[in-house]
C-alpha cells in the first residue's frame, strides 16, 4: 500500500480539484451532492430544469468555495448531454465524476395510469440517465484517466410497491441492470459505474412522513417495523456513499447497487 495513504488514509477520499457534474442539481438528492462536492474541493457543473431554483444552489456552492457552470437544461436529449458534457470540458478541462440525480415518479394504479405517463417517467429515470452515461463516457474515454459514474436506483428497484409503483419500479430495476452491464462495460478503461439506492429520506416530497400527526406515525410505523435502524433515513445518509463512490476509494468497485436503506432490503 501507498505509504501516503499508510499516514494519511483520509486520501482515499480526497476529491479536491476534480470536475463533478450533477443533473438534477435543484432536487433533494442532486442539492445534497452538489454541496458535498462543493465542500470537498470539486469544481462543479449543475444542471436543474428550474432556473430559481438552479441559481439558488448554485450560489450555496460557490459560497463553500466551488466555481461552478450552471445549465438552466434537463437532460432530455442526446444533443443536450452533449452540450452539458462539453460545457463542463471547456470551461474546467474535463469531467471526472458524474452523478445522475435527475428523474421523477409518478403513482397511479396501473389501470388508472395511461401509456404516456408510464413511459414519461422511463424515459426521466432510465432513457436520460442513459443519455448522460454515454455523454460522459465519451468524454472520459477521451481524457484517458478514467472517472467515476454514480447512477440514482432505489429500494424500489430490488422491491415491489402496492401502491400504484409500477412505472418507478420498473425504472429504478431498469437502473440497476444499467449499472451491471456499464460496470461490465467500462470497467476495463478505469471508469467505474455504480448506483446509490435509498429508501425514504427526507426531502420537499416525503417530510410529511416525518410529521407527528395520527396518519404520518401509523405509516411510519409500518415502514419502520422493516427498517432495521428504526429511523428514516437523512439526506447525510447519503453523503458518505456519495463520496465513496466519487472517490479513489471506490476504485475497485463497479457494477454494484449500494443501498443506503437502513438495512431495509436486508430483511
Amino acid at each position: 500500500m501507498d505509504s501516503d495513504l499508510l499516514r494519511n488514509p483520509a486520501l482515499l477520499f480526497d476529491v479536491k480539484g476534480k470536475t463533478a457534474l450533477i443533473t438534477g442539481a435543484s432536487g433533494a438528492f442532486g442539492a445534497l451532492a452538489a454541496k458535498i462536492l462543493a465542500g470537498a474541493g470539486c469544481n462543479l457543473v449543475l444542471t436543474a430544469g428550474k432556473k430559481s431554483e438552479l441559481d439558488a444552489i448554485s450560489a450555496e456552492c460557490e459560497a463553500l468555495g466551488a466555481k461552478v457552470e450552471a445549465l438552466n437544461v434537463r437532460p432530455s436529449s442526446e444533443a443536450i448531454c452533449e452540450s452539458i458534457v462539453e460545457a463542463g470540458a471547456k470551461r474546467f478541462g474535463g469531467v471526472d465524476i458524474l452523478v445522475v440525480a435527475s428523474g421523477k415518479n409518478d403513482v397511479a394504479k396501473i389501470v388508472d395510469m395511461a401509456p404516456e405517463r408510464f413511459l414519461d417517467v422511463m424515459d426521466a429515470n432510465v432513457t436520460q440517465s442513459w443519455l448522460m452515461a454515454k455523454a460522459c463516457s465519451k468524454q472520459m474515454l477521451a481524457q484517458g484517466r478514467g472517472g467515476k459514474i454514480v447512477l440514482m436506483s432505489s429500494a424500489r428497484g430490488l422491491l415491489g410497491h402496492p401502491a400504484g409503483y409500477t412505472a418507478y419500479c420498473a425504472s429504478k430495476a431498469a437502473i440497476d441492470g444499467m449499472t451491471k452491464a456499464l460496470g461490465c462495460e467500462l470497467g476495463p478503461t478505469g471508469i467505474t459505474v455504480n448506483a446509490i439506492a435509498p429508501t425514504v429520506f427526507r426531502s420537499p416530497l416525503t417530510a410529511w412522513m416525518f410529521e407527528d400527526n395520527p396518519n404520518a406515525n401509523a405509516v411510519r410505523a409500518g415502514f419502520l417495523s422493516r427498517v432495521p435502524k428504526g429511523r428514516l433515513g437523512e439526506p447525510e445518509d447519503l453523503a458518505g456513499p456519495l463520496l465513496f463512490l466519487a472517490s479513489r476509494a471506490s476504485d475497485f468497485y463497479t457494477g454494484h447497487i449500494l443501498y443506503a436503506d437502513g438495512g431495509y432490503t436486508a430483511g
